[in-house]
């Protein structure tokens, strides 16, 4: 677990018991076409004809508190398609619609229509429509100036073209896509380790503003997964949110089948060098919590033209499938 997310208010290992309790919850509403539930980047649901249905949903967590003290609403909505999306691609599964809900303390509607624009740009850019969303209003109850956000993404996957840990083999390659930056998840310790800062002051690794560096939104990657998996190149798919490295890539990984990673094959962007000495974070929760420069890690079989294939995104190998369990880095 990550002491200092631990120290900046949020309990991971609470979190994962809180899953356990849930799961056993859900597993009494279910219906005989549900091939996997909670636990996976996404939900399953077998439509027959060989084709399966792939659900996820999400929010954007603290970042979008930042967004708000910084009056830079354009690009979250941007987050909140990619952190439903990236976990529906992460079946395999092409995501077709998208629906979002916004909770605001009084509307204003120019602020609702910035955030939803930033949901339509992440729509195009992840390929699928915006079917439809809710905005609620809550006088009295969030605090003044406060909104939240959530979404939902629904994806369609042939049964032939489905990723996941049951295909993954030991030597495996594992391949990462560059983040571009923190996308959305450890903000509560970003904003422990930015107190204090002039958010409008230049970010000391970029040329705009701390604000506008910290909110650069999620990178979406249906395009490059979905080319992977549709030409059978990859066996499983991780995005890499919270928890970090460490807690995600295991979860694309089968019993008895753990990773190494090469810190030296990849470049580490600089806000994440920033983030750990000005909050005096180690490594290890570092790699707990950050994605650290790579926002989808797969597993692809050794000279089956993944690399080619992805090399448009950035892909690079950046570490192996090795008996055991969890990762090495």
């Amino acid at each position: 677990m990550s002491e200092a997310y631990r120290r900046a208010g949020v309990d991971l290992a609470a979190a994962a018991r809180a899953v356990d309790m849930i799961r056993d919850v859900a597993a009494t509403a279910t219906r005989p076409e549900v091939v996997s539930g909670i636990g996976g980047f996404a939900g399953l649901f077998d439509l027959g004809d060989d084709r399966l249905l792939a659900a996820a949903t999400d929010g954007v967590g603290t970042k979008l508190d930042l967004a708000r003290r910084a009056a830079r609403l354009d690009t979250i909505g941007i987050d909140l398609v990619a952190m439903c999306a990236n976990d529906v691609v992460c079946t395999g599964a092409e995501p077709l619609i998208f629906l979002d809900y916004v909770a605001v303390e009084r509307l204003v509607p120019k602020e609702v229509a910035t955030v939803v624009t930033g949901v339509a740009e992440g729509c195009r850019r992840a390929g699928c429509a915006l079917l439809g969303g809710e905005t609620a209003e809550h006088p009295g109850v969030m605090p003044g100036g406060h909104l939240d956000l959530a979404g939902f993404c629904v994806g369609l996957v042939p049964r032939d073209h489905l990723l996941g840990p049951e295909r993954v083999r030991e030597g495996d390659l594992l391949i990462g896509l560059p983040s571009t930056g923190l996308h959305a998840n450890g903000f509560s310790l970003v904003r422990r380790a930015i107190e204090g800062l002039d958010l409008e002051a230049p970010a000391p690794w970029a040329g705009m503003p701390l604000a506008r560096a910290l909110l650069e939104p999620t990178a979406i990657y249906v395009e490059p997964v979905l080319a992977a998996a549709r030409a059978g190149a990859i066996h499983a798919a991780a995005h890499i949110t919270g928890g970090g490295l460490m807690e995600n890539v295991p979860r694309m990984l089968p019993e008895g089948l753990g990773a190494t990673l090469d810190r030296s094959a990849w470049a580490v962007p600089e806000v994440f060098t920033f983030l750990a000495e000005r909050a005096d974070i180690p490594h290890g929760d570092m790699a707990r919590t950050f994605n650290l420069g790579l926002g989808m890690v797969l597993a692809a079989p050794g000279g089956g033209g993944a690399l080619d294939l992805l090399a448009p995104a950035g892909a690079a190998v950046v570490g192996e499938v090795v008996p055991g369990q969890g990762v090495s880095m």
